[in-house]
């Protein structure tokens, strides 16, 4: 049995897989927008470890201005609808952010406990690549 949807044919499996593939897009874009932009706002409120977190490696600490804009910015730019070609590059600064800050605190020596530092922004960075390849065709160029 087909069900018409749009102007294509879709079995009853392909709708369940296309509403399964919208609900995980939705899921890990919602936890990975909640994570980026409490993160941003940490930053630009200097709030919690962010100031050790960025001196200890040897940034100066306007950097957590820089850094917190650009997470909110890139969180507004992937959770409003139309504007594909800015969601690209929303999507690139984030998995570039998100791997620049683990790879600074590896090269910097500073793992954080079990390894925190360096696993909390691969996992964002994988949020970040997840929620881009699960993404819907109108969040698409």
């Amino acid at each position: 049995m087909n069900t018409m949807i749009g102007n294509e044919n879709m079995t009853k499996v392909e709708v369940r897989s296309s509403r399964g593939r919208k609900v995980a897009y939705w899921a890990v874009t919602l936890l990975l927008a909640f994570s980026i932009t409490l993160s941003g706002i940490g930053q630009l409120m200097r709030m919690g470890g962010n100031i050790d977190l960025v001196t200890d490696i040897g940034f100066p600490l306007y950097v957590t201005n820089i850094l917190g804009a650009w997470k909110l910015l890139g969180v507004i730019a992937i959770v409003l609808p139309g504007l594909p070609r800015l969601k690209e590059w929303a999507y690139s600064g984030i998995f570039f952010l998100m791997t620049g800050a683990a790879l600074s605190h590896v090269f910097a020596n500073d793992y954080g406990d079990y390894g925190f530092h360096v696993i909390l922004p691969l996992f964002y960075a994988a949020l970040g690549m997840a929620s881009w390849a699960l993404r819907p065709k109108s969040r698409r160029m």
